[in-house]
């Protein structure tokens, strides 16, 4: 199973920034997509997931940042609007199924005027 995330980049604060993570292999009935961010120095954390249907978001990018997912389509999205310096990091997304742990590369986001 392999987790390909794309859509990063370099973004002036306030602007937007559309991630995708698409799974490939034999991966079903997926329970969990979550995207984590790392940024240098600190711990990686959960930005935001999603799990039967029901989303939560880190507080720090509530009513910002928007996760979806097509479990049929193995693809998780997370939308960022309003982006702020601080939301720079490399982001991750991660997937579940049957207990086991998938994690995809990481892509940068740089927030940066």
């Amino acid at each position: 199973v392999q987790l390909q995330a794309s859509g990063g980049g370099l973004v002036q604060p306030e602007g937007s920034l559309r991630l995708s993570c698409a799974a490939s292999g034999s991966i079903f009935s997926i329970n969990f997509m979550g995207w984590y961010r790392q940024a240098p120095g600190k711990q990686r954390e959960l930005v935001a997931s999603i799990t039967s249907g029901s989303t939560n978001y880190a507080d720090s990018v509530k009513g910002r940042f928007t996760i979806s997912g097509d479990n049929a389509k193995k693809t998780v999205y997370l939308q960022m609007n309003s982006l702020k310096p601080e939301d720079t990091a490399v982001y991750y997304c991660n997937m579940v199924s049957y207990l086991v742990g998938y994690w995809g590369k990481g892509t940068l986001v740089t927030v940066s005027s």
